[in-house]
């Protein structure tokens, strides 16, 4: 009965503690995602779940009914016999307490390092079959069993260490008890010799004794679980104490709609920010790209292209200055909101695991399959899609790497045309094309851009020529802007860009 009542209570308790710690880990800012190990993460979470199952079922179900145990056997024992009865049964239960509870204690950190290794196993492993093509690539099969083989072995000794110390607290457990139990029985057989009590007495003490032993070894095992359970919820409590970054602020509004189809108006003010790790950063960028414009970026790696992007994103926030949509500071808006209105066409798409109308469909889930449709042959992916044994219904394998390069950034840009956004931002996201369809995916978001504010951060210049303005980064300052002609013209860092890749091009032909 109390399995039958308590299990629906305990596993919704577990539920929640995952879905709560999984849902802050995905609130945490992309400096914490970039420094992760997934399979470590995976872990932390799932062990943390699991012990607030435990925790509760120790604390309700054992250690409280145990302790109202001993204080209605030692009444019992004092009341129908004698006060050293009484008392010698508290002594062993105290005695056998401070003695679990201290090694118990001691355990800790061999739980701890137990935990650690257990954590490093997993994320090697994980770490190796999401990189699987790399590894197999390198021929690093080997290296890669290697490193999980040794990881496992540093569990093992942990485990080795961990499960010795548990059989020295459970021998000094036996120990307690059974001196317990013999001082009892001494007790009783001097009573009974004397004439003061009976031989059944004798039967009756001992039992009394025996019978507390029960729940009194429980109470052990228990306080052992409920310790090695805190420590399991240690690092599932220190993600969930990690701030994020970038937040919602208290009084955080929702973008409002638009009354026309323009775009939207995005600003840079003075924008600075600088990573922690490297020397230069966006230093004072400031720009506007008006309702309906196409604004592009260049410049040369590590010139803050990706930086631009992600504020733009909001998923960092400057250091100094502001991004403004349609007048708002990001800042003051709702991250939903703002993601609903702002697309992103990476040059490395990631696709979850799932078919191809999932992964085009993710950006807006409610949309008919006939708008997937559509997205989908804007994207120039209809015929390949028509070709496929299973069409929409095809699995893309994961992180998609059952599709070339060209064909997920194709799903990417159908994913982002679907969404409708009033910004869109296009990283890079041609470069995995052939010149063919490369040219038939620009033609594509041209079309694309009517209606929408759109960014384009491109290496090849001549995917952008016709960009309204050319914002061109260097260290992380503009240093030009302006229509391609004009700076063609001014004979300046984005001319320069121009002729080297014009004359390698005329070179290769």
């Amino acid at each position: 009965a109390r399995d039958a009542v308590f299990t629906p209570v305990a596993q919704a308790a577990q539920n929640r503690a995952a879905t709560e710690t999984f849902a802050h880990a995905l609130s945490l800012s992309i400096d914490f995602h970039q420094t992760k190990r997934t399979g470590a993460l995976s872990r932390t979470i799932d062990r943390g779940a699991r012990a607030m199952d435990f925790l509760i079922r120790g604390l309700v179900f054992n250690i409280a009914p145990t302790l109202v145990e001993l204080v209605l056997a030692a009444a019992v024992l004092a009341r129908a016999y004698d006060w050293r009865f009484a008392a010698t049964a508290i002594v062993t239960v105290v005695i056998y307490g401070v003695l679990t509870f201290s090694i118990s204690n001691w355990r800790i950190g061999h739980r701890r390092e137990l935990n650690e290794a257990d954590a490093e196993a997993a994320s090697r492993a994980v770490d190796a079959l999401l990189n699987y093509e790399t590894v197999k690539t390198f021929g690093a099969e080997d290296r890669a069993v290697g490193a999980y083989e040794r990881a496992l072995a540093t569990y093992g000794a942990a485990q080795i260490k961990a499960t010795n110390s548990l059989s020295l607290l459970n021998v000094v457990q036996s120990l307690i008890m059974s001196l317990g139990l013999a001082v009892m029985a001494v007790l009783a057989g001097s009573e009974a010799a004397a004439g003061r009590i009976g031989p059944g007495d004798i039967t009756a003490v001992v039992l009394i004794l025996v019978n507390l032993y029960q729940p009194l070894n429980f109470l052990g095992f228990a306080y052992r679980e409920i310790r090695q359970s805190f420590i399991d919820m240690e690092s599932m409590m220190d993600l969930r104490r990690q701030g994020a970054d970038v937040a919602d602020a208290p009084d955080a509004i929702d973008l409002p709609p638009t009354g026309d189809r323009r775009g939207g108006a995005v600003a840079f003010e003075g924008v600075s920010f600088r990573h922690g790790a490297r020397s230069d950063g966006l230093t004072d960028v400031g720009f506007v790209a008006q309702p309906g414009q196409t604004v592009a970026i260049v410049g040369p790696s590590g010139a803050g292209k990706t930086t631009l992007v992600r504020l733009a994103l909001r998923m960092i926030d400057p250091q100094a200055g502001r991004v403004t949509l349609d007048g708002h500071d990001l800042k003051a808006l709702t991250q939903v909101s703002l993601r609903r209105a702002v697309a992103l066409v990476p040059q490395d798409v990631a696709l979850f695991n799932d078919t191809i109308a999932a992964n085009i469909a993710f950006g807006r889930p409610d949309a008919t399959e006939e708008e997937v449709w559509g997205a989908a042959r804007s994207a120039e992916l209809g015929d390949f899609i028509g070709n496929l044994p299973e069409g929409m219904e095809t699995k893309v394998g994961e992180r998609g790497l059952k599709l070339s390069g060209g064909e997920r950034q194709r799903v990417g840009i159908a994913r982002a045309l679907l969404a409708d956004p009033r910004v869109l931002i296009l990283d890079e996201a041609t470069s995995a094309l052939d010149s063919r369809t490369e040219a038939a995916i620009q033609a594509t978001l041209r079309k694309a851009r009517e209606g929408r504010t759109t960014l384009v951060v491109a290496h090849r210049l001549s995917t952008i020529a016709d960009a309204d303005e050319i914002i061109v980064l260097r260290r992380g300052k503009v240093v030009e802007r302006g229509p391609h002609a004009d700076l063609l013209a001014a004979e300046g860092e984005y001319a320069a860009l121009w002729r080297r890749q014009t004359r390698g091009k005329v070179a290769a032909e």
